[in-house]
């Protein structure tokens, strides 16, 4: 690609404002489309995660580090219970335990950190691109270990378009042992999480709700929804909408946590954890739609179909 070409989807170095003598520990590129922003890969000290995340029209739907859960990193993969099966002697094996998920230590679980790689960028035509990192799931450091234990690799595969009123994006992530075997959950934190705008809140006027028409976050949380959407207010009179669709064939233990003030967290590991062995990774894929107006006016269900192949 031209470095010098904006028309349609480009990959550029995004600045974080700060004031004369600061630093950032953030590390941000900007995927451009004909010279507007459409989302950020965005490096933080713990994790990458996508932020900004823009609708076509240019609003904002997703909140970088809400004051209530700073670890809420806008759009973004964790999980707080990794359990890694060290190897001893012959067939035993110790746990060493991690929390990817929050910032700190966690229920005595210490913090791990995601680093990610620059992004690989694709045209994928004139209305699409691809955006590839490899990422590094690392321990905290520790005796023996002084730039953590990875524990994990990951492939980080974002397709994105703007299709009809929406930005859309296709997540596919594939988490592979790096030494040894490892078992994510259970656990409701984990694995595809986004947090939505403040102003899309239920205080603020927003609405979650998912495919069988249950509506707010404690309705929501559990079992049984396919999909779920955050909608609400976004400035100046207009709504926008923000959901998620879990690939159904990912996703055999398909469970959510949902809550009216922003985050919508769906894996497949809430009830009962999952074991990923040495040369057999997990893949899991998500879309997600950042689409303008209200969600009566925007085909969920239909889209839903075309994403799985499944009936509306």
């Amino acid at each position: 690609m031209n470095e010098n070409d904006t028309t349609g989807f480009y990959l550029a170095e995004g600045a974080i404002a700060l004031p004369k003598g600061a630093w950032a520990r953030t590390e941000r590129q900007l995927l451009m489309r004909d010279g507007r922003i459409v989302l950020g890969l965005t490096q933080g000290r713990q994790r990458p995660y996508v932020y900004p995340l823009t609708t076509p029209a240019g609003f904002p739907v997703t909140s970088e580090c809400p004051a209530d859960h700073p670890h809420h990193n806008s759009f973004w993969i964790g999980a707080d219970h990794v359990h890694c099966r060290m190897p001893v002697e012959g067939e035993k094996f110790e746990e060493y335990t991690y929390n990817f998920y929050v910032d700190e230590v966690f229920q005595g679980r210490g913090p791990g950190r995601l680093v990610a790689g620059a992004a690989e960028f694709e045209r994928l035509g004139p209305d699409a691109c691809r955006l590839t990192q490899a990422i590094e799931w690392r321990g905290p450091v520790e005796w023996a270990a002084p730039q953590g234990r990875l524990a994990a690799r990951e492939t980080r595969t974002l397709d994105v378009s703007l299709v009809d009123g929406a930005t859309v994006i296709d997540v596919t992530s594939v988490l592979a042992s790096a030494d040894w075997d490892f078992t994510l959950g259970p656990t409701r934190h984990a694995y595809f999480n986004v947090r939505a705008a403040d102003t899309m809140t239920a205080p603020n006027g927003g609405t979650m709700f998912d495919d069988r028409g249950a509506v707010g976050g404690a309705n929501v949380t559990g079992t049984g929804a396919r999909w779920v959407c955050a909608e609400g207010p976004v400035g100046g009179g207009h709504r926008a909408g923000l959901a998620v669709f879990p690939h159904p064939a990912d996703h055999d233990d398909l469970s959510w946590f949902v809550a009216d003030w922003g985050v919508i967290t769906v894996g497949p590991f809430r009830l009962a954890g999952k074991l990923v062995r040495r040369g057999e990774p997990l893949t899991a894929r998500y879309r997600v739609l950042a689409f303008d107006g209200p969600a009566e006016a925007f085909d969920l269900a239909g889209r839903f179909a075309a994403y799985t192949g499944a009936s509306a």
